[in-house]
């Protein structure tokens, strides 16, 4: 064999045997750390995640923890990519597709279980906790609450606690918490910046249009038999109300919600109507100023107290009296608004929309278009046959219920005449219909009426179960005047709410039942709490963001200035961060402080420590420099190298290092 291809040899030889060395194996320790990031990142999407998604995660995490308590090896890869197929086509039959956030956010926390089954080196502790990152910002796709934080927040801090085990697996639990604690006491004044002066995007964190705005709850454009009833048991907040002196009392909190004109036998439906920058009405009498707080509900709807007047740009006003926003309300949203509760309404209100409120399909309701003629005939006026209808219906011993019978086509004519038992759309569906069927112009409004002061912080909280809907006759000369049937029935309902009105035979919402007191007051500090972080942290939208900056004298509109501002405070924070660490250092440990000082010293006289260098090296090199105190200089070291890197507490022994540094003599 020639020479060359000798060399040729050689050097395939020792390519083939440069492998890299295989990475160290995670010890049990890392691997708890990891498995406990998992499972907090992993419990909180069990509230979104399908069952059979959530519980596979669970048996994944589970799995590993047997792996890590018997010490056995993982799963072998093949059943692994078995596992990952069979994760991947259910995930594809439950959502139907692998695109948008459901399915995303369910492959990747299946994807997250599989991932810990074959963990084994420091790159697998990597990916996990990068996973596990990812999922903890996806919690907040579909809340962001202060819950939803607090768990980002645990997740993040265990995560923090995974990457600190692996890179000092030596150390305890205890050393790692906080360890990672204060990584993340460190990051909170940048949070903190970024929070503030980072530009604002309005709009959901999620925008496809198949995951954004869905499953929003609340009223709709339509009433049938049952719809309101069915908000009944939803102690879910629609809104609060922070008002400006007072709230008006319980019986006057009617809050505007769609307007419903046209009835096909059995549902209303909203009729059309104008828009304008101004009301359709002339603002009169007492004024009432407030600040709403509306959850997003996808609608243009504001819920604004009756009659709703000044407003700010972004609200408009309908012909039917309602306050609308510019655009649907797609996030938690303030608008500051006025009510003129007094105010006469709709007192011009032109001959078209008057005949279509006394409209009624011709073969609906027989009966009751019957009773109505009945009770028409011989009055002298319209306000004489509303007192008529009045008197009938208190006289007839409807019963308010929040269980209703489910009714047919004729649902004014089962209401009255039938089952006798309803809600209130019930009550107000079939006052209108009788209203109608006797000529007087009628139509119902929907909404919410009440509300509960939230004893802790003032607000006035008004929740689902607190859908409602009610009636209004135009009356000449009077115009659009508000009348609730249910009132008949169940005045309590009007003056004290839903529980007062319902009797014993209603099953009450758990947290309206009359024992439950005490859950109710924590219900009451849980509510300021997110009503706090809502206002302050959730509520800090584009238009608060500029009127803080330009409080502080500062031009939000120069994206520019904002950057270089955003850039400026960072690097700021960065220098001190390193200060403090630089002097953390410095006090923290009397040797090495010691050291430091005597290496500066001696650098001084030339003869400098190299970063390269060890103690005992370095001791060597000035034993030669400085002969005549050799032994002195070679103990020095000799001490610092012990103190420092031995098994030996330093103690006194610091002080004796310190002293003997000092007896150093240098020309």
């Amino acid at each position: 064999m020639s020479a060359g291809a000798t060399r040729f040899a050689a050097m395939l030889k020792r390519r083939g045997s440069a492998r890299p060395a295989p990475a160290p194996a995670l010890d049990r320790h890392q691997g708890l750390w990891l498995l406990a990031a998992a499972a907090l990142t992993v419990a909180p999407h069990g509230i979104w995640l399908p069952a059979w998604i959530h519980a596979l995660c669970l048996l994944f995490l589970a799995w590993r923890g047997l792996i890590l308590w018997q010490g056995s090896r993982p799963p072998p890869a093949v059943l692994l990519f078995a596992l990952a197929a069979a994760a991947a086509a259910g995930v594809r039959l439950e959502f139907g597709h692998f695109f948008g956030k459901d399915p995303g956010v369910a492959l990747l926390a299946l994807l997250l279980g599989m991932k810990l089954l074959e963990a084994r080196a420091a790159r697998d502790i990597h990916t996990g906790v990068l996973l596990c990152l990812f999922l903890q910002l996806a919690l907040f796709l579909e809340n962001q609450s202060i819950a939803a934080a607090a768990m980002a927040f645990l997740g993040t801090l265990t995560c923090l606690g995974a990457l600190v085990a692996l890179a000092d697996p030596a150390g305890s639990v205890r050393e790692h918490l906080r360890s990672a604690t204060l990584l993340l006491v460190h990051g909170l004044p940048f949070l903190l910046v970024f929070f503030v002066l980072f530009p604002r995007i309005q709009g959901p964190l999620w925008g496809l249009p198949a995951d954004a705005f869905s499953a929003r709850t609340g009223l709709s454009d339509t009433m049938t038999p049952g719809s309101i009833s069915a908000l009944g048991n939803s102690s879910a907040i629609a809104f609060r109300a922070a008002f400006d002196g007072p709230p008006p009392p319980p019986a006057q909190r009617y809050w505007r919600g769609p307007v419903l004109g046209s009835f096909d036998g059995r549902t209303w439906t909203a009729a059309r109507f104008a828009e304008a920058d101004a009301p359709f009405y002339r603002p009169v009498g007492r004024r009432l100023d407030y600040v709403l707080t509306l959850e997003p509900h996808n609608r243009r709807w504001l819920l604004a107290l009756d009659y709703p007047g000044a407003a700010g740009p972004l609200v408009r006003f309908a012909s039917d009296h309602q306050a609308l926003s510019a655009r649907p309300v797609q996030t938690r949203s303030r608008f500051a608004l006025s009510a003129y509760p007094d105010a006469p309404v709709g007192t011009d209100e032109s001959p078209a929309v008057l005949a279509a409120a006394t409209r009624l399909p011709a073969d609906s309701n027989p009966r009751s278009r019957e009773l109505a003629a009945s009770l028409a005939a011989g009055a002298a006026s319209d306000a004489e046959i509303l007192e008529r209808v009045l008197a009938h219906m208190r006289a007839a011993r409807l019963r308010y219920t929040l269980r209703p019978p489910l009714l047919g086509t004729d649902s004014a004519d089962e209401f009255l005449f039938d089952t006798r038992s309803g809600f209130c759309e019930h009550f107000a569906s079939a006052f209108a219909v009788l209203m109608r069927a006797a000529g007087v112009p009628t139509r119902i409004v929907t909404g919410y009426q009440g509300g509960e002061i939230n004893p802790v912080d003032g607000y006035l909280v008004i929740r689902q179960s607190d859908a409602h809907a009610w009636a209004e006759v135009w009356l000449e000369g009077r115009g659009w005047l508000r009348v609730d049937p249910t009132a008949l029935a169940a005045p309590e309902r009007i003056a004290d709410g839903l529980a007062a009105a319902l009797s014993a035979e209603d099953a009450l919402p758990l947290m309206l039942q009359a024992d439950m007191a005490w859950l109710r007051g924590l219900r009451h500090r849980w509510e300021a709490l997110s009503n706090s972080w809502n206002q302050y942290v959730l509520g800090y939208n584009p238009e608060r963001q500029r009127e803080f900056l330009a409080s502080l004298g500062f031009d939000p509109r120069s994206a520019a200035k904002l950057a270089g501002l955003l850039a400026g405070i960072s690097a700021l924070l960065l220098l001190a961060l390193y200060a403090w660490a630089s002097w953390q250092r410095r006090t923290s440990d009397p040797v090495q402080r010691a050291w430091e000082r005597f290496s500066a010293r001696m650098a001084r006289a030339g003869l400098g420590r190299e970063p390269w260098e060890g103690p005992l090296a370095y001791g060597d090199r000035l034993a030669e420099a400085l002969p005549e105190q050799a032994d002195s200089l070679h103990a020095i070291c000799a001490a610092y190298a012990r103190l420092r890197y031995g098994a030996v507490q330093a103690g006194d022994q610091s002080r004796a290092l310190e002293k003997q540094m000092k007896g150093i003599r240098i020309q």
